[in-house]
């Protein structure tokens, strides 16, 4: 978009009465966000839903110029932005009724054609927590998938952080501008994000800082991914504000599972006994249920071995899908007597050994 047009956005934005949701509206109906600022109020004021108190500060000329300081801001430090019709702007937000009016960006993020996940948690992690989200995410590392999370104390930090180290992209929604870094002591890995992906936000370098932010911040973190996962939660938490978004987005959402005696578990085990989230016990989960596919050009090689060594479970799988030819994962688990979630599991180790592959529709054949 072109600079006037990326001014008219920002002004439109700063209204204070006005979200992203009737931003979109109102651009809908008007054609843009220049021809909202220019629209007379009578005609506004016949848009089903717009009332007087809305739009009552939208010719404000205090908008106009808050939205030059901020494009200032925004050239000086390089920061890259997206409309919520560009392309570039993230495909999964664009299906998000609240997702901003503006995106703004840091860093090299690129989205095209990855799954993206988010993972979030209690910045309290406990070190079985911390185990469970480092395997997870190496579990999940030849998937290739893009880990979203909010840069915070904790699980979210341990996510990103695992992620850099296993060459994953990474992104930080952050529940501030771009001209500060919260917390201060993770100032040390924005270098790092930054090289591995980057950071999002909708907030502006004069917003006030304040923990509202934080529950703003999370419809970012649910909207941008195809899953949300939560690793611990106490019965109340940012994390599980993370999961409701991304329910209300028909969104997966996985949650991992604890003892009932753990306080850091309350929220994730509450999530899965209300039907909220997937229990998440086994990483391959994630895969198995999202319906991932290894890349020829991310996989390890799975060029088929001699005299291979096959566990006994991966005996009798194979010595079945020889006989049968090629066959659906749940019949193959009904008929081997093989839990699903441990044939997931299963599976994956043998195509890594190179005697079976998967084809479309959950088929699994011999090689």
């Amino acid at each position: 978009m072109t600079e006037q047009q990326l001014i008219y956005a920002l002004a439109l934005q700063h209204v204070p009465k006005i979200g992203s949701t009737t931003a979109k509206k109102l651009i809908n109906h008007c054609g843009s966000a220049e021809a909202v600022l220019k629209e007379k109020k009578a005609h506004l004021l016949k848009i089903n839903g717009i009332g007087t108190i809305t739009i009552g500060g939208l010719f404000d000329k205090i908008h106009l110029e808050e939205a030059e300081r901020e494009l200032r801001f925004i050239k000086e430090n390089n920061i890259i932005t997206h409309y919520f019709t560009d392309d570039t702007y993230p495909e999964n937000l664009k299906h998000c009724i609240d997702g901003p009016l503006v995106l703004f960006q840091t860093g090299n993020i690129n989205i095209e054609q990855q799954p993206i996940i988010s993972i979030v948690g209690t910045r309290k992690i406990t070190t079985n927590g911390i185990a469970f989200c480092e395997k997870l995410v190496e579990v999940l590392s030849p998937y290739n998938p893009i880990i979203v999370s909010g840069f915070a104390y904790g699980t979210d930090i341990t996510a990103q952080k695992t992620a850099i180290k296993h060459n994953l992209q990474t992104i930080g929604c952050l529940a501030h501008g771009l001209n500060q870094i919260y917390p201060k002591v993770h100032k040390k890995y924005v270098v790092d994000v930054e090289k591995h992906g980057g950071f999002y936000t909708d907030f502006w370098s004069t917003d006030t800082f304040n923990r509202n932010n934080f529950l703003k911040r999370n419809r970012i973190i649910a909207g941008l991914s195809e899953a949300t996962i939560v690793i611990e939660s106490a019965e109340k938490g940012g994390s599980l504000v993370t999961a409701d978004i991304a329910n209300s987005y028909n969104r997966e959402v996985f949650a991992v599972p604890g003892r009932t005696t753990d306080s850091q578990s309350v929220g994730c085990n509450n999530l899965i006994k209300f039907q909220r989230a997937h229990l998440l016990s086994n990483p391959l989960d994630v895969p198995y249920l999202l319906n991932w596919q290894l890349e020829n050009d991310t996989k390890p090689a799975v060029q088929k071995q001699l005299f291979v060594e096959l566990e006994t479970d991966e005996k009798t799988v194979y010595n079945y899908l020889k006989a049968n030819n090629k066959e659906l994962l749940d019949v193959i688990a009904l008929d081997c007597h093989i839990p699903t979630y441990k044939l997931a599991g299963i599976l994956l180790n043998m195509e890594l050994k190179g005697v079976v592959r998967p084809l479309p529709g959950k088929l699994f054949e011999v090689i």
